[in-house]
């Protein structure tokens, strides 16, 4: 019997921020303020006409929203079967769907009365909207990055200190983005009363999951209108990348109570066999990161495993605890595509269609392209969550042209 999911989104999370059996709050006592803070403004503020009218015209007039669906028809003939559409998230101000939900976070903060936004950041695109969130709205930012990332993602750690933010390097660790969130969450546990944590993606502590997936449900909502309005119908499949899974709750959300198949890919990275991955779906279990449940990549002894990607973006041990409820209802699939397989939908990309998508977006591409050839017929939708000129430098100096 199909589960009814018309009143999915009212309901989930419980009102202790549990998605079925993940999430919640598992955070240090001096937090739980903060916490109830930030969950009972959200609550009550965006609720609210004036809250709601601002952000609005905030969408259209400043990141230009809406972002097109585009029938890639090259790229369709070239794979020889379904039909792929992109959710050009990609053109949206800053270049990926993260301003999304920074813009709401800044909109929030300013309603609250804050002055500093203090955040995480892996490939660099929410340390990039974050920074011109706070830019807009005349606040300070702190953005913490992995010194791996710092080297690998320079056009946009460019970016962040030309809009004002600071830039702090991790250097414990693996350098990436778990350590990245480990020092943004000690740097706002100094100041949770002037500043606020703007986490990137729908993870986290209770409410975050939550005031993510809704900012960024702008994404599934229009894709859903404007896929009818292009092809009179619903996609029979729609993908999306899935790191933490931001842009995927935001485009997944729209169609959950649909009879569209639903595919999360995971990063795969160097193959299974040589642990060089962060396919948290495929190969973790249940456990706590950052204060919250999910599933999760651990070694023997429960820690958090080190995880690799191509798409400094994906690779994180966890996943939204939303993802992780939704992966035991079975609602939502998820599955994986290796850095061999990204890097091909990259260049193929950039050939057939003159779009240069993120390297994060690719593995989302690389599944469609593998699904057009299975399905025959039909229609995919993928979320193009960001564009690739951050990748640029790293990809031309380690695989060249795609030639």
């Amino acid at each position: 019997m199909k589960k009814d999911y018309s009143n999915y989104l009212q309901n989930t999370p419980d009102a202790d921020g549990n998605f079925g059996n993940y999430g919640g709050a598992f955070i240090p006592p001096q937090l739980t303020g903060p916490m109830k803070e930030i969950h009972e403004a959200y609550l009550k503020i965006s609720r609210s006409h004036r809250f709601i009218e601002e952000l609005r015209s905030i969408r259209k007039h400043y990141q230009g929203r809406p972002t097109p669906v585009y029938h890639a028809a090259r790229l369709s003939e070239k794979c020889g079967g379904a039909q792929i559409y992109l959710k050009r998230e990609d053109l949206n101000h800053t270049g990926a769907h993260k301003i999304n939900h920074c813009m709401g976070e800044g909109l929030l903060a300013k309603y609250m009365g804050k002055k500093k936004l203090i955040a995480e950041t892996g490939a660099g695109q929410h340390g990039v909207a974050l920074a011109t969130a706070a830019a807009y709205f005349g606040l300070e930012c702190e953005i913490h990055m992995g010194e791996v990332d710092i080297a690998k993602e320079h056009p946009n750690v460019v970016r962040m200190k030309l809009l004002g933010a600071k830039v702090v390097p991790v250097s414990h660790g693996l350098k990436t983005l778990k350590e990245a969130v480990d020092s943004a969450f000690q740097a706002y546990l100094k100041d949770p009363q002037t500043a606020i944590y703007c986490i990137g993606s729908v993870v986290g502590p209770h409410p975050f999951p939550m005031l993510v997936r809704d900012f960024q449900s702008v994404v599934g909502i229009e894709a859903r209108e404007q896929f009818q309005e292009m092809t009179g119908g619903l996609p029979d499949v729609i993908t999306a990348c899935v790191g933490g899974g931001s842009n995927a709750m935001g485009l997944f959300s729209a169609f959950l109570n649909d009879p569209s198949e639903i595919w999360g890919v995971e990063p795969l990275g160097r193959g299974p066999k040589t642990g060089d991955h962060a396919a948290t779906m495929s190969y973790g279990m249940p456990g706590i990161i950052h204060g919250f449940k999910c599933y999760l990549l651990q070694d023997e002894k429960g820690e958090p495993s080190p995880v690799y990607s191509i798409a400094s973006g994906l690779d994180y041990p966890g996943v939204g605890p939303e993802h992780s409820h939704l992966k035991d209802t079975g609602r939502v699939h998820y599955t994986t595509a290796d850095d061999k397989a990204c890097l091909n939908a990259f260049f193929t990309l950039c050939r057939t269609e003159g779009i240069i998508p993120a390297l994060e977006s690719a593995h989302a591409v690389a599944f469609a392209m593998k699904k057009a050839v299975e399905m025959k017929s039909g229609t995919i939708l993928v979320n193009l969550s960001g564009r690739g000129d951050k990748d640029l430098d790293f990809v031309v100096d380690n695989h060249g042209y795609g030639d």
